[in-house]
């Protein structure tokens, strides 16, 4: 199969599904055709404030088709688009774009103030306002012809989430993202009268997974910032039938609302990832959602974004069940070009069901990290990456994950999987939520601590949960100490900040 670049994809759009809608809006949408003559207009005037192939800028923005417009104008010209998330703090943005190179920053007028602070004031000169002054520009401007690009060329950079030392620039190439979103529209079943969703921050990755329906000519439309009954009320307003979510989405959506309200009837496919979810509320989602193919997946940003794919009938089958314990806890399977292995700590592959660290290969691996040859040569090794994950594969292809392998838990000598901690106390009926973490210990060297989200108006102890686990875990399993919080801190995707709570309590 020869490589493919995300110009060509569009060109490909334009010349099939053109007169299809390829965004809408409230108010506004465009058609392939003309969203097409926008972006190559876009990409002139990226080419006339100073920006040639292989330069960067910045997106500072919420959801939207000026984000859409801006990145499709990089794809196109050979300039790459930089994701910044908006809710990072000012030091945290002076990094990515010192490290990144970014000049030119695209920016929501909300988010102007922001560029206030000390550490950015060097990047005010390179503000460029999204909104009318954008489409002023894009009016103006006079169409250029799509660049000859690599498709092993950088295509686009995110920033890792940081949480342990400084956010990591990784580079991934038009190939890389164009063979993920091929892979994945061909296992959840993308197609071209598909409206897709994009509720997930597009300064993700994980929004990258609507390339699957960017390839099938579909139509998009966008959430700026999620709410549950924002959620709902767009899936009945534009017809939507397929989008990319959250645990923490879906389990707002699920938990407060009175879903009869909201006409969900074209959502057809339901995916989520980013973090496993509870048993609990897996199966509430399953019920609240009964027509459409609900399905999970996992994956990294550094493999643009997917690496597994759990086919909707098997997880719906496996969540009816009731087996709690059995395939519905896996992330599913490899996508159909992606090889994974779990590898022992001597480097040496286990048998299928032991545990070790996963390791992934496939076109969809990054290129590396931007400005650190060391840590990408860490990361992957012959081809393969070293996702840093803790994981088993049974014997059917089924991958189980059980903790990043800076979550493990070292108490006593025994290994303990903070996910199977976790997994026992949501099962007590009061518990809404559970982290668990390990903390020093002149004893163990690491006891196990527990971080609970009550339901509301419940009254729980620690005797009390310690009582619970005795049943379902092994008692070097259960946390002895717990804090009971209002919310557990989470990054944009919803992901618990261990070591945000390890800082807290340690």
């Amino acid at each position: 199969m020869d490589k493919r670049t995300l110009g060509q994809v569009l060109k490909n759009n334009i010349t099939h599904h053109g007169t299809r809608l390829a965004v809408i809006e409230t108010g506004a949408s465009w058609t392939y055709q003309e969203f097409g003559a926008r972006v190559t207009r876009l990409a002139a005037h990226l080419n006339d404030l100073g920006l040639v192939q292989g330069d960067r800028f910045a997106v500072y923005a919420k959801n939207g088709s000026a984000y859409e417009e801006l990145r499709w104008a990089g794809f196109i010209s050979g300039i790459v688009p930089v994701a910044v998330n908006w809710r990072l703090a000012p030091p945290e943005i002076e990094h990515v774009l010192k490290d990144s190179g970014s000049e030119i920053i695209f920016i929501e007028e909300e988010f102007k103030a922001v560029f206030e602070a000390r550490q950015l004031s060097q990047w005010q000169e390179g503000l460029h306002q999204i909104g009318s002054e954008l489409d002023g520009h894009i009016d103006r401007a006079t169409p250029i012809e799509m660049a000859e690009i690599d498709p092993d060329a950088d295509a686009m950079l995110f920033y890792t989430g940081g949480t342990t030392g400084r956010s990591k620039g990784v580079r991934l190439s038009h190939w890389n993202i164009v063979s993920c979103g091929m892979a994945f529209g061909l296992t959840v079943g993308a197609r071209s009268d598909d409206v897709y969703l994009h509720v997930a921050p597009m300064f993700h990755s994980a929004d990258l997974l609507a390339t699957a329906w960017f390839l099938n000519g579909a139509a998009h439309c966008y959430m700026p910032a999620f709410s549950p009954a924002g959620f709902l009320q767009t899936i009945a307003e534009h017809r939507v039938s397929a989008t990319v979510t959250v645990p923490a989405m879906l389990m707002a959506v699920v938990g407060g609302l009175d879903m009869s309200e909201f006409d969900v009837s074209s959502l057809r496919t339901l995916i989520y990832g980013a973090s496993p979810m509870a048993f609990e509320w897996t199966e509430r989602v399953a019920n609240a959602f009964p027509e459409a193919n609900f399905l999970n997946c996992y994956g990294l940003t550094e493999t643009a974004p997917d690496l597994t794919i759990f086919g909707a009938e098997e997880f719906r089958g496996a969540i009816e069940s009731g087996d709690r314990e059995g395939t519905v806890t896996s992330v599913g399977k490899p996508n159909v070009l992606v090889d994974l292995r779990v590898m022992g700590a001597d480097g040496k592959e286990v048998a299928p069901g032991e545990v070790g660290e996963l390791w992934a290969r496939g076109p969809n691996i990054m290129t590396g990290y931007l400005n650190l040859p060391d840590e990408t040569e860490g990361a992957i090794s012959d081809g393969w990456l070293h996702t840093g994950d803790m994981a088993r594969i049974d014997s059917e292809g089924y991958v189980y994950l059980l903790d990043r392998l800076k979550d493990l838990v070292i108490t006593g000598g025994e290994n303990v999987y903070s996910s199977e901690v976790e997994a026992a106390l949501h099962r007590h009926p009061l518990v809404s939520e559970a982290a668990v973490i390990g903390l020093p210990d002149d004893r163990l060297g690491e006891a196990l601590f527990g971080v609970v989200v009550l339901k509301p108006e419940s009254d729980v102890f620690e005797d009390d949960l310690i009582a619970h686990c005795r049943d379902l875990i092994g008692g070097y399993k259960i946390p002895r100490r717990y804090a009971f919080v209002d919310a557990l801190p989470k990054s944009a995707l919803g992901k618990v900040l261990k070591a945000d709570l390890r800082s807290a309590y340690s």
